[in-house]
């Protein structure tokens, strides 16, 4: 199943729930508004807060390169020696 195919799957579902509940409930059940998650503005302001520094990451993976492409040539040029 491709991509689209998936997405257009979960679409059609997601409207067929979001219809169902309310029809099911009949036209006497309404929702509160307390009842209903509200978004809080301290989540918003900690994603436009949070700056990750990687420059340790970025001097080990680097390393970590390095020292494979060593070991790989040194694979290569045993290679020729132990025939």
């Amino acid at each position: 199943m491709s991509k689209k195919q998936k997405s257009q799957k979960a679409q059609s579902a997601k409207s067929s729930r979001s219809t169902s509940p309310s029809a099911s409930l009949g036209s006497t059940a309404t929702l509160m508004p307390s009842s209903l998650p509200s978004a809080s503005p301290t989540g918003a302001s900690y994603s436009q807060s949070f700056n990750p520094d990687y420059s340790n990451v970025i001097k080990d993976l680097k390393r970590i390169g390095t020292l494979a492409g060593i070991f790989f040539i040194v694979l290569i040029v045993l290679s020729f020696f132990l025939q």
